[in-house]
């Protein structure tokens, strides 16, 4: 069985060649005429130039970041200089994804258009493949990266016979962390900075060129209409890309951490928990491709929306099957993680929560942004009495869009956890996740409709290929919509996952909220996604300015622009928004990666009582549930202003009286719709990049905070290598003599509640020399037989406290320091009515 990992990455490599596959086959397509490649000539060279400008600025960070990072895995025993090049690998792999996925969607844009000169389905079936690359994409090349790496760091850090849950595989998972952080790093400057560069170009085309010049959208004489056709492309494709890409290598990280505290005897070494995330990641991918070949139509009446739904829910339910057996045939029969015992099956129904949520989240974010529903509906009505009704009104749906997607995530939280513990959190939101690849080409899909009829206006093309490209694009603004509500659904189980694994790696055993600096650090955490977003917003704000004073200026100074005599020059408004991007994108990333080390070493012996990874932790509890609030709040409520705006361009009635594109109820949605953009596209998006890279960030500095201030036994914890108070000479009470370590159950009976606890909590009492020795005896016996454990159960006529129970990590340290494991010792603590106190040691092969 030690060969079956290599399944990982081969599903990967069938993800990338489907990918592969597709990219040609879209690419021999028809392209149009002269005039449609002239503009999606413009359009590519604008999106390549982003990332160019972009990459310059990331190898810097990466270089500068990967040092740091190198030099600080020397710094501790469960590490290795090598993280360092594990986040270059991570960071290389996201921006080898967004690049796929930038090429990809400005081939097919033009495609599209030319398809749809025939028919609705053909122009689908063009669209539909390039975003399938994307998502393909993105998914093979995280199964890939993840699986391989994976595979050399356990043959660099884990000798042969090491258990899963030893040290060494300590090592390898931290490294791999690394990888996680790098592709996290670069999606956050993808989606920031791609959302400032979308959002500056769209708001001052629509302000200069709807408002001002009263243009129709997408109208060639506007000189931002390139900037804003890039700018879906920057924002939709690359930033969503690389979104989800570090969502999904996160989730499965967590779900590793997490899976390495659990001891399992399996055919894989012990290795089932830790490799089970990969596998379900593979297994989607797979089923991901099969889903594509549902989305088909046959002729024009056929619904667009629903061939997505079908391929999406194909994939989940093949997916969910896949798991069932999965889980079965990889997990043993029982399991525990934390004094949390679970059985197989559990984790399978923790996983299926995870699909059940996210498809929920997408449900939910459809019904409030939609056309012809009611929060939109409200918003076209409120339209008709002005501006300030129509902002007020998509407020309104934006924060009413926030309760039943946190009730169905809290609910996803509780069940998924009864289920299996932290462990089953985390494997729901792998499951959620498995699927991405397909969430991913129905998003991508958006954009490449939305180009296609902005090059299909921009090229004069007859009326009826506009309608087929809207009815694309309307389909598509629903997708891209339900999209960020799947990225938010997963960003926000991600991040528990990460904060329940930064937990264990910093050996902290709760987070105490009533003291002071935990509660200070918890509304620090909930302000952060304010300033993130008042920053991104505000960039928007200026970077709209350049714009509108460029695109005005031009309207001035170049004759003959309005009459089609003379072409915009549109490379300078493309060069506004890149500029504008790449320097206003630095600040909010810096606040993101920086904030967390800054209070994990910044608070170092501050407070006796409080250890910095506590007060971390309750900076981290407040980013994610606020940031996921914020973040449903922007999203849903640009995408509901967006599509009332849309409203119009078929008609809307409004008090009897039939409403259409140029009406004073339309100019009153264009300006909700402009406030919107940045929310839905800029800042809101950009919550789940934060939530998770401050996590993420906490967890690669986790061991460091950990030796430092003495929280505990985290993965990255030095050894103590003298002896703890509960064995140092002492005394033990009448009768308590150990028995021959040949018995399968040693007791110590007939002493006081108040003596068990000392003894082995180091109080007063001690053990005696002997009882020492014998201790040694045991760490000999756990050391010639990996597969044997440890359990202490203690019996007590006494309530047993929580203060008791935390002090299991006094005995766990003693063992760790001989270079056992202390995953393998347990300690059970009853409260015994019959007034009959005992300590049983129990040795279970």
């Amino acid at each position: 069985m030690e060969n079956f990992v290599y399944v990982i990455p081969l599903a990967g490599i069938i993800g990338l060649l489907y990918t592969a596959f597709q990219f040609f086959w879209v690419s021999k397509q028809d392209d149009g005429n002269d005039r449609m490649r002239d503009l999606a000539g413009h359009i590519a060279e604008g999106a390549m130039a982003f990332l160019k400008a972009e990459w310059r600025v990331l190898f810097v960070f990466a270089l500068v970041v990967s040092l740091l990072l190198g030099w600080s895995g020397t710094l501790i025993e469960t590490s290795s200089w090598i993280i360092g090049l594990s986040f270059v690998i991570g960071a290389f792999f996201s921006a080898l994804a967004g690049y796929i996925g930038m090429k990809i969607a400005t081939r097919a844009n033009v495609r599209t258009t030319q398809a749809a000169r025939s028919s609705l389905a053909t122009a689908l079936k063009i669209s539909f493949a390039g975003g399938s690359v994307m998502g393909m994409g993105v998914a093979g090349l995280a199964v890939l990266g993840l699986g391989s790496l994976f595979i050399i760091l356990v043959g660099l850090f884990v000798p042969e016979g090491e258990a899963a849950t030893s040290k060494y595989m300590t090592t390898a998972i931290e490294v791999l962390a690394g990888f996680s952080l790098g592709a996290e790093s670069i999606a956050l400057f993808a989606r920031v900075g791609g959302g400032i560069y979308t959002k500056a170009a769209d708001v001052g085309a629509d302000l200069v060129g709807k408002v001002e010049a009263g243009i129709p959208e997408d109208d060639p004489r506007n000189p931002a209409t390139i900037a804003d056709n890039v700018g879906d492309n920057v924002g939709d494709v690359a930033g969503m890309g690389a979104d989800l890409f570090g969502s999904y290598v996160a989730t499965i990280l967590a779900s590793m951490v997490l899976g390495h505290e659990i001891s399992a005897v399996d055919q894989f070494g012990g290795m089932s928990p830790i490799l089970l995330p990969m596998v379900i990641a593979g297994v989607g991918l797979l089923f991901s491709i099969v889903g594509t070949f549902f989305v088909t139509i046959k002729n024009e009446q056929d619904s667009v929306q629903k061939a997505l739904n079908l391929g999406n829910w194909s994939s989940i339910v093949f997916t969910a099957i896949a798991a069932y057996f999965l889980v079965n045939w990889m997990l043993p029969e029982t399991l525990s993680i934390r004094n949390f015992e679970f059985r197989n099956m559990d984790v399978f129904w923790a996983i299926v929560v995870g699909l059940v949520v996210g498809a929920l989240m997408s449900v939910i974010t459809e019904y409030y942004t939609s056309m012809g529903r009611r929060p939109v509906n409200t918003i076209v009505q409120q339209s008709s009495t002005g501006h300030a009704t129509n902002v007020i009104g998509g407020l309104s749906v934006g924060m009413e869009s926030t309760v039943l997607p946190v009730i169905v995530l809290a609910g996803g939280i509780i069940v998924s956890y009864s289920f299996a513990g932290l462990y089953g959190v985390a494997i729901a939101a792998a499951g959620m996740m498995a699927t991405t690849a397909m969430q991913l080409a129905i998003d991508a899909f958006g954009p490449i409709a939305d180009n296609a009829g902005g090059i299909a206006e921009m090229s004069g093309l007859p009326k009826e290929v506009r309608e087929r490209t809207d009815n694309l694009d309307a389909v598509g603004n629903t997708t891209a919509a339900t999209g960020k509500g799947f990225a938010i659904a997963s960003a926000a189980l991600t991040a528990l996952a990460l904060f329940a694994a930064f937990v264990g790696v910093a050996g902290i055993s709760s987070i105490d909220i009533f003291k002071a600096p935990v509660l200070g650090a918890l509304f620090v955490g909930a302000m952060i996604p304010f300033i993130f977003s008042s920053l991104a917003i505000a960039a928007v704000g200026r970077a709209a300015m350049d714009m509108v004073k460029e695109v005005r200026r031009q309207f001035k100074e170049i004759p003959g622009i309005m009459e089609n005599k003379a072409e915009p020059e549109y490379k300078r408004c493309v060069d506004i928004s890149t500029r504008a991007s790449i320097r206003e994108m630095i600040l909010p990333g810096a606040i993101a990666l920086l904030v967390p080390v800054l209070v994990g070493f910044g608070f170092k012996d501050v407070f006796t009582d409080t250890p910095s990874a506590e007060i971390l932790g309750g900076l981290l509890a407040g980013i994610t549930v606020s940031g996921v609030l914020m973040g449903m709040f922007q999203n849903n409520a640009g995408g509901a202003w967006d599509n009332a705006k849309k409203s119009f361009e078929k008609g809307v009635e409004i008090d009897g009286k039939m409403e259409f594109k140029g009406s004073d109820a339309h100019k009153s949605s264009v300006t909700g719709d402009t406030v919107g953009d940045p929310f839905k596209d800029t800042s809101g998006p950009s919550m789940n990049i934060l939530i998770k890279l401050t996590s993420i960030v906490s967890l690669v500095i986790a061991p460091h905070i950990a030796v430092n201030l003495g929280t505990g036994h985290g993965l990255g914890e030095e050894a103590n290598t003298t002896k703890p108070k509960f064995v140092q000479e002492g005394s033990l009470p009448t009768g308590a003599t150990p028995a021959h370590l040949e018995n399968e159950i040693i007791e110590f009976n007939d002493y006081a509640p108040l003596e068990f606890t000392t003894v082995f909590f180091a109080e007063t009492l001690a053990l005696k020399k002997s009882h020492y020795e014998w201790l040694e005896g045991l760490v000999a016996k756990l050391s010639k037989d990996s597969s044997v454990k440890l359990v202490f159960e203690a019996r007590s006529s006494q309530k047993v406290s929580f203060n008791q129970i935390s002090r299991e990590r006094e005995m766990k340290d003693y063992f760790h320091s001989k270079g056992i494991d202390s995953n393998r010792i347990s300690l059970e603590l009853h409260e015994n009515s019959k007034n009959q106190n005992s300590l049983n040691i129990k040795i279970i092969q």
